[in-house]
């Protein structure tokens, strides 16, 4: 479903583009709006109609995105700064999902009338060419994600999460990479089962259009909303109560080892996270500054 990683995407866009550097921020958000559009039509392949109209939706979102959800962002991103510097605690860092959680769902529900209007007009080719992208993305999971030895599965992971976290607090020591070893292996993630659960919200999605879309059918603008916004708040929170006692687990480990890696960071080290999140935060007030401006 376009709108699902479009939101995810761009709702997540100053903590996980931000990584790579303040001045690509601002130029990767700049042209997120067109990147948006190609990415939508290539799931939904869209024609000369819907294509022009998704633009222009794609633009008013970002229009309100700058202008409403940077200057919370930046705020975060203050606060974060402030505690960059001293010793913290799993609980204290999982204070912040509830937060980043209501930013993503404002993005969602900012969301909902562009994706409704978008969604009523699809046909059955274009609802073939979501479901053959979807087979595509399964395909390349499988293979990043499901590798049929677990040491190589394993290995894989801690590769990427040693990337991500130098990224934030620069090069990681032995020690500290033998902390995340040891956190990884010992971790309730499940890369079977968040296949399993992408694999329901694919269903649910595709289902989902089928009905909005089918043959015969007067959908009222507020009916398609409705719908569309009941499966936004299904991919927030599953349906599904093994899977959300999963995520539940997942999340409260995560941030207790990453509290604990955090506290075996040097000076210098939060020195880096501090100043990587200061640049992140000049970054989403620039932005929105310039969306003032405009």
């Amino acid at each position: 479903m376009p709108w699902r990683k479009w939101s995810r995407i761009i709702g997540a866009s100053l903590l996980a583009l931000a990584l790579t550097g303040c001045a690509v921020v601002q130029l990767a958000y700049n042209q997120a709006p067109g990147w948006t559009s190609w990415w939508i039509n290539s799931y939904a392949d869209l024609d000369d109609e819907q294509g022009p109209r998704t633009r222009d939706a794609i633009d008013a979102w970002f229009r309100w995105h700058r202008s409403t959800q940077l200057p919370e962002y930046a705020g975060m991103l203050a606060r974060m700064q402030a505690q960059a510097m001293d010793n913290t605690t799993g609980a204290a860092l999982c204070r912040w999902e509830p937060e980043l959680r209501q930013r993503a769902e404002a993005a969602l529900m900012q969301a909902v009338a562009p994706a409704a209007e978008l969604a009523v007009t699809l046909r059955p080719q274009q609802l073939r060419h979501i479901e053959k992208r979807y087979e595509r993305n399964n395909k390349e999971f499988r293979e990043e994600y499901l590798q049929p030895d677990p040491a190589e599965r394993l290995e894989e992971l801690q590769e990427r999460t040693v990337e991500r976290l130098e990224k934030l607090y620069g090069r990681l020591d032995a020690a500290q990479r033998e902390r995340v070893a040891k956190a990884l292996a010992a971790s309730p993630y499940d890369a079977e089962l968040w296949q399993q659960e992408r694999l329901a919200r694919q269903r649910d999605t595709l289902q989902t259009l089928r009905t909005l879309t089918a043959e015969g059918r007067t959908q009222p603008a507020a009916a398609a909303q409705a719908e569309v916004k009941a499966l936004m708040g299904r991919w927030m929170r599953s349906p599904r109560p093994a899977y959300a006692a999963y995520q539940r687990k997942l999340v409260d480990y995560n941030c207790a080892w990453m509290a604990e890696l955090h506290n075996s960071t040097t000076p210098e080290q939060r020195r880096h996270a501090r100043d990587k999140l200061r640049g992140w935060e000049s970054d989403a007030r620039a932005l929105a500054a310039a969306a003032a401006s405009g």
